[in-house]
Order: C-alpha cells, then sequence, then structure tokens
C-alpha cells in the first residue's frame, strides 16, 4: 500500500533536503601546474607531493573556518615523511599538522551560510603563483600570477620567495599588531597590490580583498595557472 505524506511529514522532508543540501561538503582540487615539484599543503587535509601535472583532492567539512592551502617548495622528505622545505615548511613533516611558515602564497577560505569566505592572502609573503576558482557556484575567480619573486624589493628577498615586510621589519606600520585601524598601505603592500590586485597585501586589507561564494561551491586551487 503506497504511503500517503500528511503536511507536516511533507514539511519535514523538505527541511531534511534543504539542510543536506545546505551541509554538503565542498570539494576543493589542488592541480600543480609548475614546471616543478610542488609539495601541497592544506590546513585541515595535510600534505601530499604533487609532480608537474599531477592534482590533489579534498573533501572539507561544512563550518570549517580560517582554513588555508599552500604549496611547498625545494622539499626533501625521507620515508617516514619527516624532512624540510625551503619555502612553507610546516613543522618538518610531509603531512602537515598546522600551519606553514613564511614565505607562502595562501589560498584561505571559511565554509559557512549562507556564504563562503574566500581570498589569497600574501600577508605571509609569496612563493607559488595561485590561482583559486570556483567549479560550481555563481562567483569569480582570484588569482596571483605575477612574478612576484623576480620583481621582489632586495630587502624583501630570501631563498625561493618574498617575504611580506611584516615578516622582515616586525613593526605595527606592516604587521598591525596595534588593532584595527592601526595601520594601512605601505610602499611594499602597494608593491604586491599593483602585481595582484586580488591579494590581501597587508594585514587589514579586507575591503578589496575578501570574496564571497554561495555555500556549497566546490573550488580548484591551481598552481602556476
Amino acid at each position: 500500500m503506497s504511503s500517503i505524506l500528511t503536511p507536516v511529514s511533507l514539511t519535514l522532508s523538505l527541511l531534511l533536503i534543504l539542510f543536506h543540501t545546505s551541509t554538503h561538503a565542498a570539494t576543493f582540487d589542488i592541480v600543480n601546474q609548475c614546471t616543478y615539484t610542488v609539495w601541497a599543503a592544506a590546513s585541515p587535509g595535510g600534505g601530499r607531493r604533487l609532480d608537474p601535472g599531477q592534482a590533489w583532492s579534498l573533501t572539507v567539512t561544512p563550518g570549517t573556518k580560517m582554513a588555508r592551502i599552500w604549496g611547498r617548495t625545494n622539499c626533501n622528505f625521507d620515508a617516514n615523511g619527516q624532512g624540510q622545505c625551503e619555502t612553507g615548511d610546516c613543522n618538518r613533516l610531509l603531512d602537515c599538522q598546522g600551519w606553514g611558515s613564511p614565505p607562502n602564497t595562501l589560498a584561505e577560505y571559511t565554509l559557512s551560510q549562507p556564504v563562503d569566505t574566500v581570498d589569497i592572502s600574501l600577508v605571509d609573503g609569496f612563493n607559488i603563483p595561485m590561482d583559486f576558482s570556483p567549479t560550481t557556484g555563481a562567483c569569480r575567480g582570484i588569482r596571483c600570477a605575477a612574478d612576484i619573486n623576480g620583481q621582489c624589493p632586495a630587502e624583501l628577498k630570501t631563498p625561493g620567495g618574498c617575504n611580506n615586510p611584516c615578516t622582515v621589519f616586525k613593526t605595527n606600520e606592516y604587521c598591525c599588531t596595534d588593532g584595527p585601524g592601526s595601520c594601512g598601505p605601505t610602499n611594499y603592500s602597494q608593491f604586491f597590490k599593483t602585481n595582484c590586485p586580488d591579494v590581501y597585501s597587508y594585514p587589514q586589507d579586507d575591503p578589496t580583498s575578501t570574496f564571497t561564494c554561495p555555500s556549497g561551491t566546490n573550488y580548484k586551487v591551481t598552481f602556476c595557472p
């Protein structure tokens, strides 16, 4: 005998469908288009060696906050996954358990309701060109594909990358350690912003650097787009 849905059961069914849709996990495809090996890292997610042309897919639970994806360069790990990277190193582990050390180009995100927030940040410096784009959903992609390392000011240069001035000088002018409104753009942040208009160029660069996508969007992070 077929069952008949009452108004209450129908409403509950619709709510369950909406709940399932709104809490669907996001997929992040991480692709290495560089001509060199990149050791991809994610928090949460761990780490993976990506030779040129290789990809790594992550599934991230809804509600994840202050997450990031980055690439590490010139790494050397032993059979136990212990070693060191020239840039982006995370506690000498292949399978990252935490954040990486500067300089590292960051794809940052928070999966929330009704929208996700995403950005590319150079607040920890730059090591690899990056594109961070949706594969679903109606929102724009962001990227930093300029030759930052080649044009890096001499005082910010470091092996394998370009430091953010906060890492080098450690003052409020560059680090904004005295709280909201305590700092503004500098010549160094303008260097990053001119070359990559989408990026976070200093810690309080929110208005021009934070972007949103509908909740449930899937994403692709590309090294060397």
